[in-house]
């Protein structure tokens, strides 16, 4: 009976464990405080289990996207483009001798402002041009993805200047709350979750910049304006002509 009594307790203080987290997703709270618990109840979800999830639903819309643009699908290559300013990330893919833009997703959160990340709490977002390195499908925002920030350049101009705790861990990832990465929303995610896995990282590059025209401040560090140069000529090379 006292057998019984605890399997019937365990048996429910689950089910609140299970209720609790759908309260707090339906009032919007952080899902980095819950999903743990979530994944010690239903169990970790694999990058291709995901994929099997939402493939049939993304690449149909993907597919055809590519084809207005004249280019078959998945494309060669994939360059996104990350404004600070327009809270908005784009998708773009080579046809002919320039790019096409196959999509644009709205940047629902992301904290700090204008400039480069220097520094493990400084709550900015990086500017400068980097790489994807992991499928998050996991992640307690939905899906992420992991940029390589802090790259080399990042650690060559923090050491000139004697920084140290760079930090890191930043990520493209759903939901609407973020301190440092790009939040997309929990739709956007998934479709850019798709397209980046049928591309592949190794052929995406990610440009991070503070605005579609980037200029330096009076006062900043002559690094960031060689920076600013640089992504002034990505920018122009995939969007076409800066404004």
């Amino acid at each position: 009976m006292r057998g019984t009594r605890r399997t019937v307790l365990a048996l429910a203080a689950g089910l609140a464990a299970v209720l609790a987290v759908a309260e707090l997703d339906a009032r919007g709270a952080g899902r980095r405080l819950w999903y743990p618990l979530w994944v010690s109840v239903v169990g970790a979800r694999t990058h291709d289990q995901v994929l099997a999830e939402l493939r049939p639903r993304y690449a149909p819309r993907l597919r055809e996207q590519a084809r207005s643009g004249g280019v078959a699908y998945p494309p060669a290559r994939l360059a996104l483009v990350g404004l600070k300013q327009e809270r908005r990330l784009e998708a773009w893919m080579p046809a002919g001798n320039g790019w096409h833009l196959l999509r644009s997703y709205a940047v629902l959160a992301a904290s700090g402002g204008p400039g480069p990340k220097r520094r493990e709490g400084d709550l900015q977002v990086p500017e400068g041009i980097y790489r994807l390195t992991t499928f998050n499908p996991n992640s307690s925002y939905h899906l992420s993805v992991r940029v390589d920030y802090p790259n080399d350049d990042d650690r060559r101009e923090a050491e000139a200047e004697r920084r140290s705790s760079l930090g890191g861990d930043i990520y493209i990832h759903g939901r609407a709350v973020s301190i440092g990465c790009l939040a997309i929303g929990d739709e956007g995610i998934e479709e850019l979750y798709v397209l980046l896995s049928d591309v592949g990282l190794p052929r995406v590059k990610l440009v991070l910049a503070p605005s579609a025209a980037p200029e330096p401040s009076a006062g900043d560090a002559p690094w960031v304006g060689t920076l600013y140069a640089r992504l002034r000529r990505e920018l122009a090379a995939v969007r076409g002509p800066l404004p």
